[in-house]
């Protein structure tokens, strides 16, 4: 049987959208910590958005990193 494959575009472009999604995710966290900053620390809920903001920030950068050096590895 054979195997659809996936071209190498469109794997591209299916591993790269979600890291997309993850830097618009980050950019609206810190434009919400920024824009309701008194409101937040006033509720004592600041931390727990610096502490997200602070996990997905590397782990954006780390995803990034990797697909490129995939892609220049010609994996992807």
């Amino acid at each position: 049987m054979n195997q659809p494959k996936i071209s190498p575009a469109v794997l591209r472009l299916l591993v790269i959208f979600p890291n997309v999604l993850s830097y618009m995710l980050l950019i609206g966290i810190i434009i919400y910590i920024a824009t309701n900053y008194a409101g937040l620390k006033e509720a004592n809920a600041l931390n727990l958005w610096i502490i997200i903001a602070a996990i997905l920030g590397p782990m954006a950068i780390y995803t990034t990193y990797s697909i490129v050096k995939r892609i220049r590895a010609g994996v992807l």
